[in-house]
């Protein structure tokens, strides 16, 4: 991964120290609370529901055992033990007093970490597929360019106050893990017939109040001008952005309200202007930053899977998590482990200090010391070695952290919801864990196959219900807390958006009516169809019947789990203790 030099180091080091000054200004009465808000997003602070939230940069997803060690002390030292990784393959901490936080920065200094960008109307962290430069199905690495995009766009003069948020993603691989279609902009890179690099080029996806998949306006870009297009793209939105209601400001409904031929047309003349300019990408750069992504030594290692299928057979367990856990590597005697964050009882993307200590230090014991977030809420080591895999999973399972769910119905994505957001209508967290023990039965979600269960606790969508296979999103009704459910959405390659199917749920009702709906599927579904597969076939209403056929029978009264998920504070009383809970990996 990329490396700082002295001038990184420097730049941000001197920002630590330009915001700590802010923050004792604020403090002393000097700066009052509008003029200091920019400040501290800019520094990725938020004012939450109960407490400050700040947000950590993970460019890429991608960070060393140091740095996560870095991390599990800061949630030590300065939050209630524990941090939360977010779909934009950041980390966040939910507690930290806002007079502590330069002291937080210089700490993630030290380790080459910031909080830079990682909130306000600029160009926020850029995202990459999980597995980049480690997939079996990638085609080019595209982490490297995610680093040139960090690099030019930090702090960028023009794009420092743009009218909206704006989210980049870049995926290199056959298979779309980076949600590109859903991004402002989505970057696709593959090679042409000559073995050059190419970009393709979507606009104008993303989700909130007005979701929309994004369009493709560019496809077989020369590497070289990568920059150029993006700043081209970049100039037509801040100019024509709206800027008058933050509502309209997104790039999607710039393109929406142009058409996206019209858009391409607007680009392609700025473009003009651009190409061959200083933003021009030498190949030097290139090399200079792909030099950083390099592959570690790996052993010449034996495929082990004739060894592992001896104990898969022996413990049914490890052959569960074998089969949703681990992904194929590009080099022999390898494997790809994703690590879930989705035991039942615990908020979905929440790691306790404890749990990054082992994690950084399962990346050198079974890696390179290199460890990544997804774009689920999950972690990641990529270069695990085949013949370790059954020590790894042991120990994942002793922390909490061998759940063998990746990609199935409880490895949902969820928002922090009301129990932590001042935007979130309604909870989000206690319907993953009512959700998460109604289906807690492995052989069940086996059957089942993939399903992406995603959660938002308001309209803005941080939860991403909108491409879920199955959506739910909370919404307010004169003041009580209901839940909408959309089934058909998808954020992969054929992305798609889920249809709503009617009027809004209870919070009881909800396990419920995900249970209706997986029942539709099951009597419906043929030989080898997945959840979205029927969906797609059979559409929307044969689900619609059976969930309101049966409403009057739901049950609306029953009791739902008492015990929510660890670490909530509801308001009003202490957090809720930790749940201690053995996981059942299989």
């Amino acid at each position: 991964m990329y490396q700082y030099n002295a001038f990184d180091q420097r730049f941000v080091e001197e920002r630590v120290e330009q915001y700590r000054d802010q923050t004792n200004r604020f403090l002393a009465g000097e700066l009052n609370e509008n003029q200091f808000q920019q400040l501290r997003l800019r520094n990725g602070l938020y004012v939450q529901r109960l407490a400050p939230m700040l947000r950590i940069a993970v460019p890429y997803g991608t960070f060393t055992a140091t740095q996560l060690r870095t991390l599990a002390a800061i949630a030590r030292d300065y939050d209630k033990g524990y941090g939360h990784l977010s779909t934009r393959q950041n980390m966040q901490v939910n507690w930290p007093q806002l007079e502590a936080v330069p002291d937080i920065l210089a700490r993630l200094a030290a380790v080459q970490m910031h909080c830079i960008q990682t909130s306000g109307s600029c160009i926020r962290n850029v995202t990459a597929d999980q597995f980049a430069g480690v997939a079996a199905d990638e085609v080019v690495d595209a982490r490297p360019y995610c680093e040139i995009i960090r690099q030019w766009s930090t702090y960028h003069p023009e794009f420092d106050w743009l009218p909206r948020k704006f989210k980049i993603a870049v995926n290199g691989a056959t298979t779309d893990r980076a949600a590109t279609h859903v991004h402002d902009i989505g970057i696709r890179v593959r090679l042409d017939d000559d073995g050059a690099r190419r970009f393709d080029f979507l606009v104008g996806g993303g989700l909130g109040r007005t979701p929309v998949v994004g369009k493709v306006i560019r496809e077989g870009l020369p590497e070289q001008h990568l920059l150029s297009y993006l700043e081209a793209i970049l100039r037509v939105y801040n100019r024509y952005g709206r800027r008058d209601n933050k509502y309209k400001a997104r790039i999607k409904i710039l393109v929406r309200a142009m058409t996206p031929g019209k858009f391409r047309e607007q680009v392609d003349a700025e473009w003009e202007h651009l190409r061959g300019g200083p933003a021009q990408l030498p190949v030097s750069e290139v090399e200079r930053i792909r030099a950083h992504f390099e592959h570690p030594p790996y052993e010449q290692l034996p495929d082990e899977a004739a060894f592992l299928a001896v104990e898969r057979l022996q413990n049914r367990s490890f052959n569960a998590w074998m089969r949703h856990n681990v992904a194929p590597h590009r080099r022999s005697g390898y494997a790809i482990v994703t690590l879930s964050t989705k035991a039942t009882g615990v908020p979905p993307g929440d790691v306790t200090d404890e749990q990054m200590d082992a994690v950084a230090s399962w990346s050198e014991r079974f890696g390179f010391g290199e460890i990544r977030i997804s774009h689920e809420q999950n972690l990641v080591l990529p270069d695990v070695r085949q013949r370790d895999l059954k020590t790894l999973f042991d120990l994942a399972c002793e922390a909490m952290l061998g759940q063998a769910n990746a990609g199935l119905l409880t490895d949902m994505i969820c928002c922090p919801g009301g129990d932590f957001c001042a935007l979130a209508n309604a909870k989000s967290i206690p319907i993953a864990e009512a959700i998460q023990r109604r289906f807690d039965n492995y052989d069940y979600l086996h059957d089942l196959g993939p399903i992406d269960l995603n959660i938002s606790g308001c309209m803005n969508a941080c939860g991403h219900h909108h491409v879920g296979h199955i959506g739910i999103l909370g919404v307010d009704k004169r003041g009580e807390e209901f839940y909408q459910v959309s089934i058909g959405g998808n954020q992969a390659d054929d992305a798609s958006l889920g249809r709503i199917l009617g009027p809004s749920f209870s919070r009881a009702d909800v396990p419920d009516v995900i249970g209706r709906i997986l029942d539709v599927y099951v009597e419906k579904r043929s030989d080898g169809e997945i959840f979205l597969d029927t969906v797609r076939r059979i559409g929307v209403e044969p689900f619609k019947q059976r969930v309101y056929s049966t409403q009057a029978t739901v049950h609306a009264g029953s009791s739902r789990p008492k015990t929510v998920a660890a670490r909530l504070h509801t308001g009003g009383g202490p957090p809720a203790p930790r749940i201690e809970k053995t996981v059942r990996a299989g």
